[in-house]
């Protein structure tokens, strides 16, 4: 029976009641601990794990910890070290605790439930590991709801435990399998009030976007548009070239009608002119995510190995983990060293772990931080023949052409070089982009290309835009001044630390024992000023930072005006 549960964050009267039912199970009914004359059972990690708790009819019921790996330390470091099981020292592994069901509910799904909610919690949080201690004697509770054990028995009073670990992939995928009723069921009829979201989304990859929900998916209502602040994808604040808007408003009819050239002839012919680059080194795309499916898809397999600066673009991650099925490994970037690249740190990695794909975003994001192209052809210059580095460009634009490296890509079969139009043009409406590469490689791409791949509207702009250089640089110079102004007049509200960037975006940290982000995200949208959670994206981020896109001067005045009402200043 789930009909009246509620699932939320421990309240400090939960948390009072979860220290009375761990001293009354592991101490007066296990015997894991010794009983105290207070009657609660206590440990280090209180006050920073978090407790998450289910609720029947208002009462608590059962509970779950969370110790996520920005505390530093886990329960489990008191029974094993580090040497012997190294996999406490990834940054993004969690550790689950303490799953603990008062006696008269043990038998009614509320264990399974906690699970569910702390494998969402974790996930939403960027983490990709739980670990675990499981009681030997109930193990096969543990087994069911996908935990692995490690081949590790410790013990504690006069209680065994198996380590145990999965990955949070493996639990999704088991949610939206062999579970999938009953998490289907638990919708319905489970009060959510966790800041995490209940599922996944059904294409397993977080974007932003939500802004458009508020404005309305089904475009009955887009007199909405002028009512929300969409800050929470990177679109272009201003316009496309006027070209491009003439050319779009002189026939619109015959553009929705017309076929549009097969292969985007003209559209490659004008990138090439543009970018001092011989034609038959480029492909285009509906978009750089097409690009990015097709390639992937196309290059990878399951046993192909792939490199992943963290934190990063969340495409590149559903793509070759989730996909393509990859074994990708992570290059962790450090909030204390600014977020930068180590290119040399880098190279010396790419060197040692046989990769088929390196992806490095330049500049980053969401970090915002570009890596200088120099440095960055260092890397690969030296790296292995088989390994194949791909360099997102699509806000280059912001920090200037000399920070390119499209004409190596042309060049070096280790290279491949995507720019989307979509974001520096005013063109994400559109759906345009190119990658750059050695002939043979682009040719290869381009066969992959169905034909019309590219709108006629879309290569249309497209064209329009690059023959006019000068409207985009005025207004790239104006995103600097805007994003500059918007970050000196958010710093310090409400304990934000703002961290500038290279970009058509910032990015606020909220301070330690603040709102989290997603409750921080939620409540601006009452205001309907959207922002992007940056923590489903990496445990770097200890779920307390978001990004807000740059624009206009009224819409950057309301997020400042939202911010300030939301933390009280």
């Amino acid at each position: 029976m789930n009909d009246d549960l509620t699932i939320r964050t421990a309240t400090p009267e939960d948390v009072s009641w979860a220290l009375a039912l761990r001293h009354r199970v592991y101490a007066e009914e296990l015997g894991q601990h010794p009983t105290n004359a207070d009657g609660l059972l206590t440990d280090t990690l209180d006050g920073d794990n978090v407790y998450l708790v289910a609720a029947r009819d208002g009462e608590p019921v059962g509970f779950v910890s969370v110790t996520p790996p920005w505390v530093g330390r886990f329960g489990l470091d008191k029974y094993v070290t580090r040497a012997e099981l190294p996999l406490l020292d990834e940054p993004d592994v969690f550790e689950v605790r303490i799953l603990t069901v008062r006696p008269d509910q043990r038998h009614t799904g509320v264990a399974t439930l906690l699970m569910y909610a702390a494998m969402r919690w974790v996930a939403s949080r960027g983490g990709r590991t739980i670990v675990a201690m499981g009681r030997s004697e109930v193990m096969d509770l543990y087994r069911g709801v996908g935990l692995v054990p490690t081949g590790r028995t410790v013990s504690s009073g006069s209680v065994d435990f198996e380590v145990m670990s999965t990955s949070v992939a493996a639990l999704t995928a088991l949610a939206l399998g062999p579970f999938a009723e009953l998490v289907e069921r638990w919708r319905t009829t489970v009060t959510w009030e966790l800041d995490a979201p209940f599922a996944t989304r059904p294409d397993g990859c977080e974007h932003g976007g939500a802004s458009f929900g508020a404005i309305g998916t089904a475009f009955r209502t887009l007199e909405r548009r002028t009512e929300v602040v969409a800050a929470d994808v990177l679109d272009a604040w201003f316009e496309p070239a006027p070209g491009a808007r003439a050319l779009l408003a002189e026939d619109p009819g015959w553009l929705a009608r017309t076929s549009p050239p097969s292969v985007a002839e003209g559209l490659l012919a004008e990138i090439a002119a543009h970018r001092g680059l011989p034609v038959d080194a480029l492909a285009v795309g509906s978009g750089s995510s097409d690009l990015i499916f097709r390639a992937f898809t196309s290059w990878l397999t399951p046993s192909s190995r792939v490199l992943l600066v963290d934190p990063g673009y969340g495409e590149y991650a559903h793509v070759t983990e989730r996909v393509v099925g990859c074994h990708v490994e992570r290059f962790v970037l450090r909030r204390e060293d600014g977020w930068r690249v180590d290119t040399g740190a880098l190279a010396a990695t790419v060197a040692a772990g046989a990769y088929d794909l390196v992806v490095v975003v330049n500049p980053n994001n969401p970090t915002g931080r570009l890596t200088p192209a120099e440095d960055l052809r260092r890397a690969i210059t030296a790296s292995p023949d088989g390994t194949r580095w791909w360099v997102d460009e699509a806000y280059l634009g912001y920090v200037g052409p000399g920070e390119s490296l499209a004409g190596l890509a042309a060049t070096d079969p280790r290279l491949v070089v995507c720019t989307s139009l979509s974001k520096m043009y005013a063109l994400s409406g559109m759906r345009a982009a190119y990658l750059v590469a050695r002939p043979e490689t682009a040719t290869a791409m381009r066969r992959l290309t169905p034909p019309w791949q590219v709108s006629l509207p879309a290569q249309v702009a497209a064209v329009a835009a690059l023959r006019d250089p000068d409207h985009y640089r005025d207004a790239w110079d104006r995103t600097h001044e805007l994003r500059r102004d918007l970050a000196k007049r958010l710093d310090g509200i409400g304990g934000l630390e703002v961290e500038d960037s290279e970009a058509n975006f910032l990015c606020l940290t909220l301070p330690r024992g603040g709102p989290s982000a997603a409750s921080f995200v939620a409540a601006l949208r009452e205001h309907d000023v959207f922002l992007r959670d940056l923590s489903p994206l990496s445990p770097a981020y200890e779920g307390r930072t978001v990004r807000v896109a740059v624009r206009d001067v009224e819409e950057n005045d309301r997020i400042v005006a939202a911010c300030a009402e939301v933390l009280g200043r």
